[in-house]
């Protein structure tokens, strides 16, 4: 087989890719200079111009990163490095032919992945909608989340973290400048994200410097999510602690290998608590939390695409052997450690009770195990994601929410719908390698990934995922709460798991 090279010139320099089954890759683009040295733990800057043509065969290294506890979160990471800030392209033509742009932003808990996973690869989304294809990478972990005031610097002034959210900003911005060189056009960009990258995808919604930058938004299990600044110096003072240094700026100077144990231990020391390392209110880059800006109507102007998955939590449980089989104590006791860590002021048997009766009226399962599944999956994904699209169609009418019910067929069905499975249909990359024991194969998985390949890209092109396949795509709204059930034989159906949805209203209300 030839391979045949691709070059587009761009502002800062010519580029070379290659031709891969029609289209035009490039790999490895560099949005923006090296965050090293004197550049850590600093807002992203301009990529110096280069001369001659550059090769973009080659992904970008990953973002420095402890491996994942699960294999099911993904494979291990690929080359690592601090000079990590590289996007990939994938579009059917150089020939200004200004197609929609679709920008994926990658989960990982803020901690890990690339946008160089196979499973993110934009060549059959690409081919399917004739659209341009870019998935990125940001800084993650402590290098890319890290808050302190000091770090804004000696005038007091600037940001005080969220660098990995400014990344993607960067990256927004080269695909503003340059997108229209392989083809694309940068009037219609929509950002779209998983998990940590979807909660990046409602954080951008919010963040002013943002605005401008693309025009429509999908978010794939993951509501807004910011921790006060206050929350964040506590981490920092434990990464300190880890490392032996005194001041956040010394940081600067600690080698990466360090970094990334005291990641590790404070990860550890966060326990039931979540995420230690997140976009930051931080007065700057989010001025205020994102939920209320996005309630406020600060992206009133942008079509929101949103959901969750129906078992996310069943993902995370398979890690510990006491949660395959736990008993009414332990489901109690992980709940309330949950709440306690949290700040959820519900009464654990209460809402147990709740849950129990409501799976027990539509006939599903009630046993400790799918209890606990049903709990945090709604406590961490779905009731926040609710809450959004509550928020954003009272400002927007192109607001539309998904239920993802499809079932993996991994570890004899325990899995159930869980967190990422949406991930391979999406994209399309339902073969990518072992994906079948994951997500599954034949036609009525094909014909999923079809259906939501289309959907994805109907929104991206005009703010609306109706298509002929699918049918009508009714908008979100507080009243009808109209969900599109994704799994085998897609249908709308009317405020699903509205019960649930019930007892995470009353805590929002107790929060205020």
């Amino acid at each position: 087989m030839v391979t045949r090279s691709a070059t587009v010139e761009t502002a800062i320099g010519k580029l070379q890719g290659i031709e891969e089954d029609g289209l035009c890759v490039f790999r490895g683009v560099p949005y923006a200079g090296p965050p090293i040295a004197e550049a850590r733990l600093r807002a992203p800057q301009q990529p110096p111009p280069w001369r001659g043509v550059r090769a973009a065969i080659d992904a970008g290294r990953w973002a420095p990163q402890n491996p994942p506890t699960s294999v099911l979160l993904g494979p291990p990471p690929g080359p690592q490095h601090e000079d990590c800030l590289t996007l990939n392209v994938w579009t059917p033509g150089i020939d200004g032919g200004r197609r929609p742009v679709l920008v994926w932003i990658h989960g990982g808990g803020f901690l890990t992945g690339s946008g160089a996973s196979s499973l993110y690869r934009g060549g059959r989304l690409a081919s399917r909608g004739d659209v341009v294809v870019v998935t990125i990478n940001y800084r993650l972990g402590i290098l890319g989340f890290l808050a302190h005031p000091s770090l804004a610097g000696a005038a007091g002034t600037g940001a005080a973290g969220n660098w990995g959210l400014l990344d993607q900003i960067a990256a927004l911005h080269w695909v503003r400048d340059h997108i229209a060189a392989f083809g694309g056009d940068p009037e219609n960009v929509t950002i779209f994200g998983e998990s940590a990258g979807a909660m990046s995808v409602a954080d951008l919604l919010a963040a002013p410097a943002a605005r401008g930058l693309f025009h429509k938004a999908i978010a794939q299990s993951g509501p807004p999510s910011a921790m006060s600044m206050k929350a964040a110096e506590q981490v920092t003072a434990t990464v300190l602690a880890e490392t032996g240094v005194g001041r956040p700026e010394t940081l600067r100077t600690v080698p990466v290998d360090a970094l990334l144990d005291a990641q590790a231990a404070v990860v550890a020391q966060r326990g039931a608590a979540g995420l230690p390392l997140t976009p930051v209110v931080d007065g700057v880059t989010l001025p205020v939390e994102p939920h209320e800006a996005i309630a406020d109507g600060c992206a009133a102007d942008i079509p929101l695409l949103i959901g969750t998955n129906r078992d996310e939590a069943k993902v995370f449980m398979v890690s510990d052997p006491k949660n395959r089989a736990p008993d009414e104590a332990i489901l109690r006791r992980r709940i309330e450690r949950a709440f306690s860590a949290n700040g959820v002021e519900l009464a654990v048997d209460d809402v147990i009770a709740r849950y129990r009766a409501a799976r027990a009226a539509r006939g599903q399962p009630v046993d400790p195990r799918e209890l606990w599944s049903a709990i945090e999956t709604d406590r961490v994904f779905r009731s926040g994601s609710v809450r959004m699209a509550e928020s954003q169609a009272r400002h927007q009418r192109h607001t539309y929410s998904y239920l993802f019910s499809w079932e993996s067929p991994a570890m004899d069905g325990a899995l159930g719908a869980c967190h990422a499975l949406e991930i391979p249909f999406v994209f399309g990359t339902l073969s990518a390698p072992r994906m079948d024991r994951f997500a599954g194969a034949g036609p009525a998985a094909e014909a999923l990934s079809e259906t939501m390949m289309d959907a994805w890209l109907a929104f991206a092109r005009t703010g609306d995922p109706s298509t002929p396949r699918l049918g009508e795509w009714p908008p979100y709204d507080a009243a009808r709460r109209a969900t599109m059930v994704l799994g085998t034989g897609p249908h709308v159906e009317d405020a699903p798991y509205e019960e649930e949805r019930c007892v995470w209203e009353s805590s929002v209300a107790l929060a205020r």
